[in-house]
């Protein structure tokens, strides 16, 4: 088969089909390709017969020659035999052409205006997306115009692509699988903020698709990065079981946030969908007002009891470490639970090893009630400059801690907060 060292599916879709002696026997309407390698590989084309109401599926390996005469076939129509639609392709016209892509490599959303296709050996391969104004020009034919007339006066309008390896597809093509599951890994290296960058971009199923392709975890980082009602929007689309897996990978404090901007139905369906303690944690913190400490805090924080020695503390961090995403200061409690004092890490790790707590501990410690009003956290938090803050009951007893940019997510808008620089960036 020959084809053109490259060629943009515009202008394909242009072409008639014409079968081995030349004759047109009708229009090139679509190309299907497999996404299963880094570069999909056409399979099948589309053809449209005049007068047909339904298209008619060849096989690529029909294809003789694609040239600026269109494309031929190596015999009469008749000699091949129709095709059903191929499982788990896509159309490259319906499925992705004026379709929003992720480009991992930038970190973003981008729109397709036009498709690169080129020849390797006797392969047709999906190239590049093309994501700049020429794609745009070049469909509706003007391209070559626009391109003299700004020659004129010495401008140029460079191309704008992007190599298909560094594409992932949000939602799905008719028959496809989830293209996004093949560059799993490479989003997942990718920061939670810019994650909720691209799927805010996206309308509700494909921000679903989206999030719904990764682990639970990355999913549950990247949706505590967006806006409430976008998160509202994901859950409304996701199945129960899925929604409440997610949530309850959230933090806490996030997914009770998340369960009260819910109908009460759905939320108490997720909630029972949970594992028991950790339905237990969030339905605790459902108790509370959202803009108060009791509905900010989060209850996964390590403690450890006055008796101890330094050493013997940090066995006891690293153990509890693993299950707490917010580790800031060591909270030492009684044997009731009573938070009677506080310790930085820097200061348990500097300590001797067989030093005692109670010897080190800062016993004057600022702390607050469930009730407290979230603007009051605020102030807190910037008067003490506090990383967390410890939320007690009238008797002591330790019931959470609510995080700094908790604390101050009142005064600053989620889209803005999520691009401060973090004390601890989230991995």
């Amino acid at each position: 088969m020959v084809f053109f060292a490259e060629a943009y599916l515009s202008a394909l879709l242009r072409y008639g089909v014409l079968d081995a002696s030349g004759k047109r026997i009708g229009t090139l309407e679509d190309l299907l390709v497999r996404l299963d390698e880094k570069f999909p590989e056409v399979v099948c084309l589309v053809l449209r017969r005049p007068g047909t109401k339904e298209p008619q599926y060849l096989s690529w390996t029909a294809v003789r020659t694609a040239s600026r005469e269109g494309v031929r076939l190596s015999g009469p129509l008749d000699a091949f035999t129709p095709l059903e639609r191929p499982a788990e392709t896509i159309s490259l016209r319906h499925d992705v052409l004026d379709r929003q892509i992720v480009d991992v490599s930038g970190q973003r959303v981008v729109r397709v205006h036009d498709l690169k296709l080129g020849a390797v050996g006797n392969r047709v391969l999906l190239t590049h997306a093309d994501i700049g104004s020429r794609g745009l020009l070049r469909r509706m034919g003007w391209e070559h115009f626009v391109l003299g007339f700004l020659r004129t006066f010495g401008a140029q309008l460079p191309e704008k692509l992007i190599a298909w390896e560094h594409v992932r597809v949000p939602s799905r093509g008719t028959g496809a699988a989830l293209e996004v599951d093949r560059g799993r890994d490479a989003l997942q290296r990718m920061h939670p903020a810019d994650l909720a960058d691209i799927a805010e971009e996206l309308s509700a199923p494909e921000r679903a698709a989206f999030l719904g392709a990764m682990d639970e975890e990355t999913a549950a980082d990247a949706m505590q990065e967006m806006e409430p009602e976008a998160q509202v929007a994901v859950v409304n689309e996701l199945p129960d079981q899925q929604a409440a897996d997610l949530i309850d990978e959230m933090d806490p404090d996030a997914g009770a946030d998340l369960l009260a901007d819910l109908p009460q139905e759905r939320a108490n369906t997720l909630l029972n969908l949970m594992e028991p303690e950790e339905a237990g944690d969030l339905r605790r913190l459902l108790a509370y007002a959202e803009d108060t400490a009791g509905g900010l805090m989060t209850p996964e924080l390590v403690t450890v009891p006055e008796g101890v020695t330094a050493a013997r503390a940090l066995e006891l961090v690293r153990e509890g470490a693993q299950e707490v995403e917010d580790l800031y200061y060591l909270h030492i409690v009684d044997e009731d639970n009573r938070l009677v004092g506080m310790l930085s890490l820097r200061e348990l790790i500097m300590a001797a090893p067989t030093a005692l707590l109670e010897d080190l501990m800062h016993r004057e410690t600022v702390t607050v009630t469930p009730d407290t009003p979230q603007h009051d956290l605020a102030h807190i938090v910037s008067r003490y400059n506090l990383l967390a803050i410890p939320v007690v009951d009238e008797e002591r007893h330790l019931l959470g801690i609510v995080t700094s940019d908790d604390a101050i997510d009142s005064a600053i808008p989620t889209s803005y907060k999520k691009r401060l620089p973090r004390v601890f960036a989230r991995r």
